[in-house]
């Protein structure tokens, strides 16, 4: 029987549940870069909608997003080397496709407990989102 990298013991659980929080407002930026775009569109499918969806993470879903990491991931190699390389983790908000990115260096602008989530379509608007509530993201790994 061989052991799932995603499944740190926590019998088959594929489900990383967050709080949604505000974030610094910078996604916006990032997400419409066009080499951002091209590769979204080439290696996940869909163009970023400009922003990212923000959850603060606790207790076991934190252990399972350290699990993910140790996942291989789509990588994400910028052109210009003034960004960092971030891995893609495909996920799934209900039935809409997104991502969970995480940056290879400590470039982040948030603690390892808020994960950034990018999709098509804003998620706070289409699922009705409030800061505060629970969101529930299925890894597609």
């Amino acid at each position: 029987m061989t052991s799932d990298p995603i499944d740190p013991g926590k019998k088959g659980r594929k489900t990383i549940s967050g709080i949604l929080m505000s974030g610094s407002r910078k996604a916006a930026f990032f997400t419409q870069l066009e080499w951002v775009k091209i590769l979204f569109r080439n290696l996940l499918g869909f163009d970023p909608y400009p922003g990212t969806l923000n959850l603060q993470l606790s207790g076991e879903d934190e252990e399972l997003l350290a699990e993910v990491r140790k996942g291989p991931g789509i990588p994400l190699i910028p052109p210009d080397a003034a960004y960092c390389q971030s891995r893609a983790y495909p996920v799934r908000i209900g039935t809409i496709p997104g991502a969970i990115i995480l940056p290879e260096e400590r470039v982040r602008i948030h603690d390892q407990e808020i994960v950034e989530i990018m999709a098509p379509v804003s998620l706070r608007e289409t699922l009705h989102l409030q800061d505060g509530d629970r969101v529930d993201i299925s890894l597609m790994l």
